[in-house]
């Protein structure tokens, strides 16, 4: 479907500058977007490896994992419904503490691992389970402490601070997680089914 949407704005941009007779102008900006794509895909590399190389020691210094166990009483409380010693959980408690850290690329195989390890209890394989829109809201909404990939790409189109939206950006992620986890429990009352009236 993305494919579509991006195909249909592509097509209509040279219709509409073979309407202006400005086929040049789109031309152009196509090779200006990607010169500065390959540039911001540099700085950004550069960026997430030395991060990642600090979650990896991280990792082995067993931050990560006094991390994941201050997150474990909250994914206990998100997550009723996996059972307590699922692989699934720390998968969960991996994908959020790289989110938290603002390492959304290092996030994602722990998220499609734990979506995998989700499906494996979804009763119902033709739908996403109510753990599995959870996962999925909060991975989305996920608060950062650290938005590094934003910090990187500042740098690149040199910012006199590219570190000042940290608290912005902590404050704007809060409103956001704390959204998600209301509208993901007010969908699950709303789709859980009703009790039989007595009498």
């Amino acid at each position: 479907m993305v494919n579509w949407i991006w195909l249909f704005f592509i097509v209509i941009g040279f219709v509409v500058a073979a309407i202006n007779g400005d086929v040049e102008s789109v031309t152009k900006a196509a090779f200006d977007g990607a010169k500065n794509g390959v540039t911001v895909c540099f700085g950004l590399i550069s960026v997430l490896v030395f991060w990642m190389g600090m979650m990896r020691i991280a990792e082995d210094a067993g931050i990560l994992a006094k991390l994941a166990k201050l997150l474990q009483p909250a994914v206990r409380f998100l997550f009723p419904s996996i059972p307590k010693n699922h692989p699934a959980l720390g998968y969960i408690m991996s994908n959020m503490s790289a989110n938290i850290l603002g390492l959304g690329n290092a996030a994602t195989p722990m998220g499609i691992k734990a979506m995998q390890e989700l499906q494996k209890l979804n009763a119902n394989k033709d739908e996403a389970s109510t753990a599995m829109c959870t996962l999925l809201a909060l991975n989305t909404s996920s608060i950062t402490l650290i938005p590094t990939t934003l910090i990187a790409i500042r740098m690149n189109f040199n910012s006199m601070n590219p570190a000042e939206i940290v608290g912005t950006t902590l404050i704007a992620t809060m409103i956001s997680t704390t959204a998600a986890i209301f509208v993901d429990r007010w969908y699950r009352r709303s789709r859980s089914p009703i009790p039989p009236l007595k009498g």
